[in-house]
């Protein structure tokens, strides 16, 4: 049967092994609070059933919301440059998204008709952050759904924000993904050691996928499987939280 509602409390989407790591019992647990750990993809720790049911429900509700964010690269990036390797490239992207704490949209009441709200303002979907960061987070944090089409990408970028006072230092995003049955694949491209040296892939069903930004990396364009590709997807719900100490965070050197 299709799933129809997102549970209460993000607690029930989990698997075991995803309340192992919400009663801090699980090897991630506290990942995120090493410097030198800025990503983490993990596997298994939600209901595989669940998960796989999450895509399609997302797509029937949420996708007719969807905003298409595209930031082409400017051609003055080439045809202005006056030196050899000079050039400089700013975030581009295509995706599609949606805002739910933006007001009383009509994509925000199909997010709350769901049960997707209720269970991203749950008390354990903050629980479970927490656990990852290994940190006191702040209890007000936002949220956004996410869909990569076929040939959707985020082109390299650092997600630092030096003019926002409260997360200049560093912050915390929770990546919960899902797909639907025509989306092949998508990598995540992150660097270490000052390279972009690292790439995981990201097209799973119940992907969690945590960040201790700022750091570098980029999402490849989204490949659908052969005859799929206008139901392909890849969906996010993104929360993105800050610290409630914020300590000075260079990352590893």
């Amino acid at each position: 049967m299709p799933m129809r509602r997102f549970p209460t409390e993000f607690a029930d989407l989990l698997s075991a092994q995803g309340q192992k790591l919400l009663a801090g019992n699980h090897a991630a647990a506290g990942a995120l609070a090493n410097p030198r750990t800025r990503f983490v993809a993990l596997n298994g720790l939600l209901d595989a059933r669940q998960a796989a049911l999450a895509g399609p429900l997302l797509e029937a509700a949420i996708g007719p919301h969807l905003r298409l964010m595209a930031q082409p690269i400017p051609p003055e990036s080439i045809w202005e440059m006056s030196r050899n390797y000079s050039e400089i490239l700013p975030k581009v992207m295509r995706q599609h998204t949606l805002h739910l704490d933006a007001g009383q949209s009509a994509g925000r009441r199909a997010a709350e008709a769901i049960g997707l709200l209720a269970m991203l303002r749950s008390d354990s979907y903050r629980a479970f952050a927490t656990a990852l960061a290994g940190r006191p987070l702040k209890r007000k944090y936002g949220l956004q759904a996410i869909a990569y089409h076929p040939g959707d990408y985020a082109g390299p970028h650092n997600d630092h924000h030096p003019e926002e006072p409260e997360a200049r230092q560093g912050y915390l995003d929770l990546h919960i993904g899902f797909v639907t049955p025509g989306a092949r694949s998508q990598l995540l491209v992150y660097a270490k050691a000052g390279h972009f040296s690292e790439a995981v892939e990201v097209a799973r069903n119940g992907l969690v996928n945590a960040y201790r930004l700022p750091f570098w990396h980029y999402t490849t364009p989204l490949l659908a499987k052969r005859r799929q590709v206008e139901t392909a997807r890849r969906w996010i719900l993104l929360g993105t939280f800050l610290y409630k100490a914020a300590a000075p965070d260079q990352g590893a050197r």
